[in-house]
């Protein structure tokens, strides 16, 4: 709000861009919830990775809005994207980790998204004192999530390569053991015939 009252000191109601991002927000979490039960599996993430990629473009287009109808429409599309990375958070975890892991995953998620909502305010306003704008601020915010969204488009990969060694392994597992079981059976008809054989003797 201090970029905004700073940037656009004629404009009377500010408080219109928090109003912005809080509804659409409400409103991506409603669209994005829906839309993710039609994606299966773990491609949810690519959800993912479009929210993280239009939540740092937002962030670094800030600077670059001269005109207060400009600014909304930025902090518009930002809202809706939070939306849509706050819930689809969940469903990720869940597909990545499965139903044991899956609050254990969102705690540490929720605890390392609290580091740079904690450092991060500080940081801008040593930066606004020391260069005299909030505009650098706004850039170095914008990357973090442009490269986690870089991250975030190999998780798929990893996943599946991981689900076919798992399979592999598991298929290998089951096979020694249909053949333990068939050599058992073998073993205990033979034994069964040879005690029948002797007895007719």
């Amino acid at each position: 709000m201090k970029h905004v009252n700073e940037r656009f000191q004629d404009e009377k109601n500010k408080e219109v861009v928090l109003m912005c991002i809080g509804i659409t927000s409400g409103v991506g979490r409603l669209l994005f919830g829906r839309i993710a039960d039609y994606v299966p599996g773990v491609k949810k993430v690519y959800l993912q990775v479009l929210s993280f990629f239009f939540i740092g473009l937002m962030s670094m287009m800030i600077p670059l809005c001269s005109v207060f109808g400009a600014l909304i429409a930025v902090c518009l599309i930002m809202g809706l994207f939070d939306g849509c990375f706050i819930s689809i958070m969940a469903p990720i975890a869940f597909e990545l980790v499965g139903a044991q892991d899956v609050s254990q995953a969102i705690g540490f998620l929720l605890g390392f998204m609290s580091i740079p909502m904690t450092v991060g305010p500080p940081i801008a306003g040593l930066l606004r004192d020391k260069l005299g704008s909030y505009d650098v601020a706004f850039y170095l915010a914008g990357i973090p999530p442009l490269i986690g969204g870089a991250v975030l488009c190999f998780i798929p990969w990893i996943h599946s390569k991981k689900q076919r060694e798992i399979n592999k392994t598991t298929g290998g597992e089951k096979m020694e053991k249909m053949l333990e079981n068939q050599n058992s059976l073998l073993s205990s008809s033979s034994g069964i015939f040879k005690k029948e054989s002797d007895s007719v003797i």
